[in-house]
């Protein structure tokens, strides 16, 4: 129950993107096809998966002990950085396309903060969770896989809204970023009536 819990909470009612702000860079960047969105949101699932795993077992079982948790940052940006490399050139050598459509946004899952956040939040769980007692490295894969879910979903909600209004008449001073702010604003909003469902 713990894990349908965390997974409902990290996708509807606090996403990632829409409720505390992170990732917004890849979210306006990547948003303007559903395709690129969508191939986005598998890139940043497996990197934000991979990485929780990796960093939660690092903190466990080295920053931890040694008490050297003041180098959590640095190495978990090391550890995203050298995992966003790995996904650049296999998607290179697999899908020459989708590493054509993502461009500079690949790389920028290097320093897409929703990727670091989910990492140093998945090692304290019952800080953000009260139905968590103690953190696991099941809880934290849970979690960010969740947390990935939640990103994918607002990336293509909003790549699909950006689609729709590229067909749609608008005032001249609104098209391009200022719609596309109102409309990331308007799904912000439509995810705050999930507030207080866990």
């Amino acid at each position: 129950m713990t894990y349908i819990l965390i997974i409902i909470s990290a996708v509807f009612v606090n996403n990632i993107v829409l409720s505390q702000f992170l990732g917004i860079c890849p979210f306006l960047g990547v948003s303007k096809k559903v395709n690129t969105a969508l191939g986005m949101s598998a890139a940043v699932t497996f990197v934000m998966v991979l990485a929780t795993f990796v960093t939660y077992l690092l903190n466990e079982y080295l920053l931890e002990p040694m008490h050297l948790t003041f180098l959590q940052t640095i190495s978990f940006i090391l550890i995203i950085a050298t995992l966003v490399q790995m996904v650049e050139i296999v998607l290179k050598k697999v899908s020459h396309a989708l590493y054509e459509a993502l461009g500079v946004f690949l790389p920028l899952i290097t320093t897409n903060c929703c990727v670091l956040g989910v990492s140093m939040m998945a090692l304290d769980l019952p800080s953000k969770f009260s139905f968590v007692s103690e953190t696991s490295l099941g809880l934290a894969i849970v979690f960010a896989f969740a947390n990935s879910l939640a990103f994918g979903l607002a990336l293509t909600i909003f790549a699909g809204i950006r689609e729709q209004l590229q067909l749609t008449e608008l005032p001249k001073r609104l098209e391009g970023t200022p719609i596309s702010l109102i409309a990331a604003g308007l799904l912000a909003l439509a995810f705050m009536g999930f507030s207080g469902l866990v």
